[in-house]
């Protein structure tokens, strides 16, 4: 008599959501099949690092075979979903080439966030992304590139604008990039051009008058204060009007001749999202119950950036790592509860608080939405957090030593310029 069939769990997206899903299924009376565009998980917090050449690709990557190879009930695609068909309960995914049909039984939508222009696409032509391990490469590529013509260049004006870097958003990914990259022009690059003296601007962009929203008062003046300290410009309550290949337009009417753009001011819903025929929330995320079922969807979840859940308070739970986590895990035990006809469990945020670093021994940390920390505390709290999450030892052990080398030496190992990926800018 041949054994009965198990439920199969399609996860689509190997993000922190996903994975956190993938591992609370592992080893369950379910099959799982894990879906990303990727064949590996991006430790998404050190992508600034990886494009200011203080860390290799592979440092911040993990290979999801790798991740599952003992879970006999976990596979792999590697793919990207075109069509979600929920009446039948099938994927059509798109894999080298070939198309795939993929059914499901449960189905947990994990695709994460997009960067959002705020109806202003046309930027996006000029400006550089921090989303991905291949924008992260790209930006690297184009600062390397923009300094070996810099160093060759006699016209000082041009010479400006090739070494002056615009980031836009005052966010952690905003603070964290502009620091990291004012320290590689001005403490790694211009020491390697010895003939001739380029002293870079980096200016940070927000629209609102504070950096860091979430973050109470004392924390958001600290951040200003420590990036300005360092020698980054904070304009603030200023917006982008116009980006043009070798111009930001400013609302005040300020033109700042550069080359290069970083936008780091918002996200919305992956475009997985409009896949499913329900009206999304603003953002374009699904809206999900206390579950993370998909509203009007049976046997559907969502988590992460892509899912739109209101806390007690009534506001949205942010786009945050930890939430995506959370949640992935909460989907996997509502899913089996439910093939056990176990009552499930409504999602409740353990929040233990948020932190972002700004640059060399600087920082601020929200800890436990209680304990204030800004300095080298912070960033110690910082570093500590970030290389305990990391996946695999090896990916600790040599993060960790690039962090105390680049702290002794203020060098960047890592100074690559690679061939153009299909599809990269050309400034």
């Amino acid at each position: 008599m041949s054994e009965p069939t198990k439920p199969r769990v399609v996860i689509v997206g190997a993000g922190f959501g996903g994975l956190f899903a993938a591992r609370a299924l592992a080893n369950k009376p379910v099959e799982v099949l894990l879906v990303d565009r990727n064949n590996y998980h991006t430790f998404t917090p050190l992508l600034y690092q990886v494009a200011t050449c203080a860390l290799d690709p592979s440092e911040i990557a993990y290979p999801v075979r790798n991740i599952f190879r003992r879970k006999r009930n976990v596979e792999f695609l590697l793919g990207e979903v075109v069509t979600v068909d929920t009446n039948g309960r099938l994927l059509h995914i798109h894999s080298g080439g070939q198309q795939y049909q993929e059914p499901y039984d449960y189905l947990i939508l994990a695709t994460g966030s997009t960067p959002t222009y705020f109806g202003n696409d046309s930027f996006q032509r000029h400006a550089l992304e921090l989303r991905t391990l291949s924008d992260a490469i790209e930006l690297r590529n184009h600062v390397l590139r923009l300094f070996e013509r810099a160093t060759w260049s006699d016209d000082p004006a041009q010479v400006a604008a090739l070494t002056t870097i615009v980031v836009v958003g005052g966010g952690p990914t905003g603070i964290e990039t502009a620091g990291a990259i004012y320290e590689l022009y001005n403490h790694v690059l211009n020491v390697e051009y010895p003939q001739k003296q380029l002293h870079a601007r980096v200016i940070l962009v927000e629209m609102q008058p504070h950096l860091l929203a979430p973050y109470p008062e004392k924390l958001r003046k600290a951040a200003v204060e420590q990036l300005r300290s360092l020698g980054v410009e904070v304009l603030l309550g200023q917006r982008v009007t116009e980006v043009a290949a070798d111009t930001v337009h400013l609302g005040d009417g300020t033109v700042i001749p550069t080359h290069t753009l970083v936008w780091a001011a918002g996200v919305k819903g992956s475009p997985l999202a409009d896949l499913l025929g329900v009206p999304l929330q603003r953002g374009g995320r699904l809206p999900i119950t206390p579950t993370t079922a998909v509203l009007g969807l049976n046997r559907v979840y969502a988590v992460g950036d892509m899912a739109y859940l209101e806390d007690p308070d009534g506001q949205p739970y942010p786009m945050l790592i930890p939430v995506a986590q959370q949640q992935g895990e909460l989907a996997a035990y509502n899913i089996l509860a439910n093939i056990a006809g176990q009552p499930l469990r409504s999602f409740s945020y353990h929040d233990r608080g948020i932190m972002a670093t700004i640059g060399r021994s600087r920082a601020v940390a929200w800890i436990y939405n209680r304990i204030p920390l800004r300095g080298f505390l912070a960033w110690l709290a910082w570093l500590f957090l970030h290389l305990i999450t990391l996946l695999g030892f090896r990916n600790r052990a040599t993060v960790f030593i690039n962090w105390v080398w680049n702290y002794f030496t203020y060098d960047r190992s890592v100074r690559l310029i690679l061939d153009q990926a299909p599809g990269e800018k050309n400034f």
